[in-house]
């Protein structure tokens, strides 16, 4: 594609990415075969290669307009377009930088404005997030039912084994996963225990994602050197990896080396917890040896899931048919699950923003992955299990809570054996 940019971006950092990234498209089109919007809505401005023109023209020096920001807006950055393109097209990064010089041009008012401020405030704090969500679980019936869905019974987060290991490694915390969903963590942290890793949880907060996708590069920015201040000591001591169970945030833990790239104070601390920056899934798989030999005790199991892969594992992370051996591994019977590809709707904070969409493509989800008829649906994202579950006579959970689970079955087993084999003893 030929590009001619104009003379405000032209030979920034900006503008020399997307330029290299806008000459790699060839016009092709086979992205909007897998964009969720274009296959929603049918315009081609909903989709990759009408969202590219549009960013173009305004880099070229057109001035955008609300529709510009709106079509833009719609982008769920599922990234799918990247998993298809034969150009290596880098869209997301693209987006990025388009959605920055359109929101420049065209402020937000009103109640859009009001609404991704707060967010901007509400979602990545903790200690404000989490009195929110014990509110609207006391206020349960009371509110409407619109709020009701979003929030989720109370859940425990289990015991954080106490055991001591040679090897070490870093979890993420987060910001929204410890008040929805506490038992993620803890129960990787169960699982990487019984194969030989201590896995200790730092204070750091939020990655940086919510605010990065709500114009606030600056926040991203500086939650990720937070985060990196916290981590590096224990990175100095030697730990082996920084384990991420939301798959949303590991993509951009695992993007901290090109979006802290041009801070000099940052840029090679950025690149090297980007290289330690490891989905569970990854560590698990790793240590599949020794998982399979603590499988080998187990119980038969009769469950079939339904495996939902949130598109920043498959498209954002590259992670592609790593999770699902684990499960067959551990007894599950899995579902084929159609067009396993598209988006769920979720999107970090999309599905509150553009709630009709998110709304239209959670149903169509929800329809493939029940097909099979499963008892229950694992992800890898707690952005997807909570809009999934929002709307899921199924169960909706981490993949990671099943295994430990089916972990913890094996042992409950092989105590019981023991309990016997000794009792017979004892008789004789």
């Amino acid at each position: 594609m030929e590009t001619h940019l104009a003379e405000f971006i032209r030979d920034t950092p900006a503008g020399l990415e997307a330029q290299e990234i806008l000459r790699k498209c060839v016009h092709c089109g086979f992205c909007t075969a897998t964009c969720p919007t274009y296959q929603l809505l049918g315009d081609e401005l909903d989709g990759p290669r009408g969202r590219i023109y549009l960013i173009k023209q305004v880099l070229e020096g057109a001035v955008a307009g609300t529709s510009t920001r709106l079509h833009l807006d719609r982008c769920l950055t599922c990234r799918a377009c990247e998993t298809t393109c034969p150009s290596g097209v880098q869209y997301g990064r693209l987006l990025d930088i388009g959605r920055g010089v359109v929101a420049d041009q065209v402020p937000r008012s009103g109640v859009d404005r009001v609404k991704r401020a707060t967010l901007r405030q509400l979602l990545p704090r903790p200690g404000l997030f989490a009195p929110m969500v014990k509110i609207g679980q006391q206020l349960g019936p009371l509110l409407p039912q619109s709020l009701r869905t979003k929030v989720p019974p109370v859940r425990s987060s289990g015991p954080w084994p106490a055991a001591a290991h040679g090897r070490h490694m870093l979890a993420l915390a987060g910001c929204v996963q410890p008040a929805l969903l506490p038992n993620i963590n803890s129960a990787a942290a169960r699982v990487l225990d019984r194969l030989g890793i201590e896995v200790r949880e730092t204070a750091a907060g939020c990655c940086g994602a919510v605010r990065f996708h709500l114009d606030d590069v600056e926040g991203a920015r500086t939650a990720a050197r937070r985060n990196i201040d916290a981590w590096w000591p224990m990175i100095e001591a030697g730990i082996e990896a920084i384990v991420i169970t939301a798959s949303g945030c590991g993509t951009l833990v695992k993007d901290y080396g090109h979006l802290l790239a041009e801070d000099r104070r940052y840029a090679g601390k950025a690149a090297r917890v980007a290289e330690l920056a490891k989905d569970v899934g990854e560590v698990v798989a790793a240590e599949k040896d020794r998982l399979l030999e603590l499988l080998a005790r187990c119980p038969p199991a009769a469950t079939r899931l339904a495996f939902q892969s949130p598109c920043s594992l498959q498209h954002g992370q590259k992670i592609r048919g790593l999770i699902e051996p684990l499960l067959g591994a551990a007894g599950f019977e899995l579902t084929v699950v159609a067009d396993a590809h598209l988006c769920c709707g979720s999107a970090g904070t999309y599905s509150l923003l553009q709630p009709e969409i998110a709304g239209r493509l959670r149903d169509e989800k929800l329809r493939a992955l029940n097909a099979g008829r499963p008892a229950a649906i694992a992800s890898a994202n707690v952005g997807c299990i909570a809009h999934l579950q929002a709307d899921s006579d199924v169960p909706v959970r981490h993949w990671i809570e099943f295994l430990d689970e089916r972990l913890a079955a094996c042992e409950t087993r092989e105590a019981g054996s023991a309990i016997a084999a000794a009792s017979t003893i004892g008789a004789c």
